[in-house]
């Protein structure tokens, strides 16, 4: 199943998609569920619930406004760092070489905050010179949870996947280094596009799938994420270490090789740039950098 949040002739849904991407249909819920997006259907599902009834009338997914299915987490997204071998090997010479020695010891956690996420074809703002001049994209897979839980065991981990979606982990590569934390320059406003739908475990395996990006049409980031250096299953044992997860917590599990950094020379984001991420199995996102 696919779930989606969107306006429609000025008013927030939350809806199931069909199964060609082609027409969306609203849950018959109340107005302040549908502007939470997907959230009180994953928390909904994880207490035995049914599903809202759908209303009668499909529409074009053409006539709406697509936002992110989950418009505000509950919390900070949380995000993974260099978890692709070819992408750590990219950035060997980069600032981060005196930190590459032992990459696959463990994933490196961070987050963005909530306030960052906007919709799949929003713009992302660019925040000027005097903040940043390096912005780059980074296309992810998004792992939605379901069951919530802590210190959640490896083999038990998939069992805790509500869903896939895709992210663009835009980032400030120099205020990341400025600060060596690197939640800041991570969670300028709009940093986060994310969408454009929900697609839930039973219709998709997000350890057997594809990450693309292009920049205005040129491809440059493919990534099966079957190659990535800690699996779904071991960032979600990773991050439940302690920490309660919670139905609808969001994990983006980190980009392929070919960012803007590690490309010689490195070539960042400017105004009027053009990023699509797509993963296969779940759909597209693109937005325009202004």
């Amino acid at each position: 199943m696919r779930i989606a949040a969107y306006t429609h002739q000025g008013v927030p849904h939350v809806g199931q998609v069909s199964a060609d991407g082609a027409s969306v249909t609203a849950f018959d819920v109340p107005r302040e569920v549908a502007e939470r997006g997907a959230q009180a259907l994953i928390e909904a599902a994880v207490a035995g619930a049914a599903l809202p009834a759908l209303t009668n009338a499909a529409v074009a997914v053409a006539d709406v406004q697509l936002r992110a299915p989950l418009p505000r987490p509950r919390r900070n997204v949380w995000c993974v760092g260099r978890n692709y071998h070819a992408h750590a090997k990219e950035l060997q010479e980069s600032v981060f070489k005196a930190s590459n020695a032992n990459v696959a010891a463990w994933p490196i956690v961070f987050t963005k905050v909530p306030e960052c996420v906007v919709g799949p074809f929003d713009s992302v703002h660019l925040p000027g010179a005097a903040v940043s001049e390096q912005i780059d994209y980074e296309a992810e897979l998004g792992v939605v949870i379901g069951q919530g839980g802590k210190n959640i065991a490896k083999a038990d981990a998939m069992k805790h996947v509500y869903g896939y979606t895709v992210i663009n982990d835009v980032t400030a590569r120099d205020v990341q280094m400025r600060h060596q934390q690197w939640d800041m320059g991570k969670s300028f406003d709009t940093f986060c596009p994310m969408g454009p739908w929900i697609v839930t475990a039973d219709e998709m395996d997000g350890r057997q799938t594809r990450v693309r990006c292009w920049v205005n049409g040129e491809q440059r980031q493919d990534g099966e994420t079957a190659l990535m250096i800690f699996d779904i299953s071991t960032l979600i044992e990773t991050v439940s270490r302690g920490i309660t997860l919670y139905p609808g917590d969001v994990i983006a599990t980190g980009t392929p090789a070919g960012v803007g950094m590690g490309l010689n020379p490195p070539r960042y984001l400017k105004s009027g740039d053009t990023v699509r991420v797509e993963i296969d199995g779940i759909g597209t996102i693109e937005n325009r950098f202004v």
